[in-house]
């Protein structure tokens, strides 16, 4: 049975709804593994099938926890991990389009195929204690992620990708 490998960060709790909705959605049609960034590593990436990389947009960049993620297991799958699916989940407090462009970038690195256009989840947090505040993302958004997990769920179960 093919491996979905979904890792991201979550500081305020948004992302780290999105990546269980995905998760949840996807385990009817793959084994599915949900890491914590500063959990995984390149062998966890070479362990899987496909991705998807999930994190919140931090001063309009990838948050550094996902950065330090991708700068630790960069080297060990360079070469190894060519043409595997993979799509990406965006928390952000207003748009998330460099996050996504920054995500995008390593993948082409790696080689990856991505599968759809990044899901980007606005949460319209611009003040400081909106951004602080632990995140409530809404039922329809929610369902956004988990129709991505179900997605990559099925093409990688069914060997679309």
């Amino acid at each position: 049975m093919p491996t979905l490998l979904i890792v991201y960060h979550s500081r305020t709790g948004g992302t780290a709804q999105m990546a269980e909705a995905a998760a949840d959605a996807a385990r009817g049609e793959c084994e599915t593994v949900l890491l914590r960034a500063e959990e995984a590593g390149g062998a966890d990436l070479l362990a899987a099938d496909g991705y998807i990389f999930a994190g919140p947009e931090n001063l309009a960049a990838i948050a550094g926890v996902m950065k330090d993620f991708f700068d630790r297991a960069y080297y060990d799958v360079l070469g190894e991990i060519n043409g595997r699916p993979y799509a990406q989940m965006v928390c952000a407090g207003s748009d998330g389009e460099n996050a996504a462009r920054q995500v995008a970038r390593i993948a082409t690195g790696w080689r990856l195929k991505a599968v759809q256009e990044p899901l980007i989840i606005c949460t319209h947090a611009q003040t400081k204690s909106e951004i602080l505040r632990e995140k409530t993302i809404l039922e329809g958004d929610l369902a956004r992620c988990r129709e991505l997990g179900a997605l990559m769920g099925a093409g990688l179960a069914m060997g679309v990708f």
